[in-house]
């Protein structure tokens, strides 16, 4: 089943963390498939990163999204796969930026 996923991340809310009830053994996917800037925004690089864990439980932090109002305002991700849990983060930049996708089990 999927179910539709939405967060905005700002200058006051920089992360947001999606994670499942660790008792649930079913097989989670989050699809991540857009990430744009929304009103408001300054032309600014407005750097999102998803930040998960390795194999040693070391914090990694990876970006996905560069954008910025005159160039870039919106990346499609095309259902880019994660697994939960998994944090979203504004590591640059004021947003706000809207992120969307699907969580599906």
């Amino acid at each position: 089943s999927d179910l539709f996923l939405g967060c905005e991340l700002t200058a006051s809310t920089k992360s947001y963390t999606f994670q499942v009830d660790e008792e649930d053994d079913s097989d989670h996917i989050l699809a991540l498939s857009v990430v744009c800037l929304m009103d408001g925004a300054k032309d600014e690089c407005n750097v999102v990163e998803v930040v998960g864990r390795n194999h040693e439980n070391q914090e990694i932090a990876v970006p996905v999204a560069n954008l910025k109002l005159s160039c870039q305002p919106l990346l499609s991700l095309d259902n880019f796969k994660l697994q939960p849990p998994v944090t979203f983060r504004l590591a640059t930049g004021s947003g706000p930026v809207h992120l969307a996708g699907w969580h599906r089990f």
